[in-house]
C-alpha cells in the first residue's frame, strides 16, 4: 500500500500529513476530525483540496499537527494535503495551484511594539 507524506505550514502551525488509499477517514492527532476541529468551517477548509480534485472518498488522511490555534492548524493541514496530492499525481497540480492551495500563506502575527498596548493600537491621546 502506497502512502503519500507531506508537511504543511500556516502561521505557527506545522502539520505532518499522510494520505493512504482508503474510504475517507480523517484522523487528526489520533482524534476524529469532527471532534478535533469543532467548527464546520474548519472542516470545510481541510476538505477543500480533496473536493477540488474529486478524491474525497478515495483517501484516508492521518495528521499530526502542532503549534498555533485551530484556524492555523486547519490551514496547515490543507497545505499538507495539497502537497501530498501533488506527490500522488502531478497532473492535479494546476487545479490546486489556481485555487491557491499550494502557496504557503505568509501572513503572521505582527509583533507588539514598545510603548503601545498592542502592535498598532495606541494609548488614548490627551492634549492637556
Amino acid at each position: 500500500m502506497q502512502n503519500y507524506d507531506a508537511v504543511g505550514r500556516r502561521k505557527n502551525a506545522v502539520a505532518r500529513v499522510r494520505l493512504t488509499p482508503g474510504t475517507g477517514k480523517r484522523v487528526i492527532n489520533k482524534v476524529q476530525m469532527k471532534k478535533y476541529l469543532q467548527r464546520e468551517t474548519l472542516e470545510m477548509v481541510v476538505e477543500q483540496p480533496l473536493q477540488t480534485v474529486g478524491l474525497s472518498d478515495s483517501f484516508d488522511v492521518y495528521v499530526n499537527v502542532s503549534g498555533g490555534g485551530l484556524s492555523g492548524q486547519a490551514g496547515a493541514i490543507r497545505h499538507g494535503i495539497t502537497r501530498a496530492l501533488v506527490e500522488f499525481d502531478e497532473k492535479l497540480r494546476p487545479a490546486l495551484k489556481t485555487r491557491g492551495f499550494l502557496t504557503r500563506d505568509p501572513r503572521m502575527v505582527e509583533r507588539k511594539k514598545a510603548g503601545r498596548p498592542k502592535a498598532r493600537k495606541r494609548f488614548q491621546f490627551s492634549k492637556r
